[in-house]
């Protein structure tokens, strides 16, 4: 292990004048550290690229993080140290500080048969806490957390509405499900979620609509337009904690503000 930290000491004393070398061309410092929402593409092997909403495609030319495993497709927070403009085909090498990775889930179709394990439970997240970022639907949300039994968060397109002739608003309807399996306490934590729109056919529409039962707003909806939004003032500082407790994943963040800009 000692000869391990050694070589890593060494190699990172080589590339020194090389980082140092982007402060000068590029107006980065080796201190600045920003903040995105991202996409992991993985390269091959464990060899990454992040695609972020903000800063575009990023190549992690250095990392904090060797020994992080990506998944194509992973939505992350990524921190990072920008190192250069323009590099080889990216907008961006960086070195990467910390991924902390955010629940990735697809848009799934609601039926009479599965309606039940969705639920329709009240959830704490408003309109300020959701957006449209890198072709995902992002959203930040506070748990009552469980005793025992993980909840279940979905993003769902209810196969049993039928639209008359006429009343298609030229918006695609979704709804935004929360199952708490009547396992809850008073103790709450931020999580977050991001579905992949990818599987929805928008063409020819101005975008999506959500429908949600909000703790604090009871049922509304949530409009977006097709163009990505910015990510609300409000979500930018709120603490994603890592008690947050979720079906079929996980949610590991350490506690941090989230403040997202250049």
């Amino acid at each position: 292990m000692k000869k391990i930290k050694l070589l890593w000491m060494a190699m990172l004393t080589l590339m020194l004048p090389a980082l140092q070398s982007c402060d000068d061309n590029d107006g980065y410092s080796l201190g600045d550290i920003a903040v995105d929402w991202a996409t992991v593409r993985v390269v091959g092997g464990d060899t990454y690229s992040l695609n972020a909403d903000r800063w575009g495609t990023l190549w992690p030319a250095a990392t904090a993080i060797p020994f992080y495993k990506p998944i194509d497709g992973q939505r992350v927070i990524t921190y990072f140290n920008p190192l250069y403009d323009n590099y080889e085909g990216y907008d961006h090498a960086v070195k990467v500080e910390h991924n902390y990775n955010v629940l990735t889930k697809q848009v799934e179709d609601l039926t009479a048969e599965n309606e039940s394990e969705f639920g329709n439970d009240p959830v704490w997240v408003n309109k300020d806490m959701m957006w449209i970022g890198g072709g995902y639907l992002n959203v930040i949300f506070r748990q009552n957390l469980p005793v025992k039994e993980k909840h279940l968060v979905s993003l769902v397109r209810d196969m049993r509405a039928t639209v008359a002739e006429g009343e298609d608003d030229g918006y695609i309807h979704l709804e935004f499900r929360y199952n708490t399996y009547d396992d809850v306490t008073a103790r709450q934590a931020n999580g977050a979620v991001s579905f992949n729109l990818n599987s929805l056919d928008l063409t020819g529409k101005k975008g999506i609509k959500v429908k949600l039962n909000s703790v604090k707003d009871g049922e509304t909806e949530v409009v977006f337009n097709l163009k990505g939004q910015s990510m609300p003032e409000e979500a930018k500082q709120v603490t994603l904690s890592d008690e947050v407790q979720i079906k079929y994943f996980f949610v590991c963040f350490r506690p941090m503000s989230v403040h997202i800009g250049k």
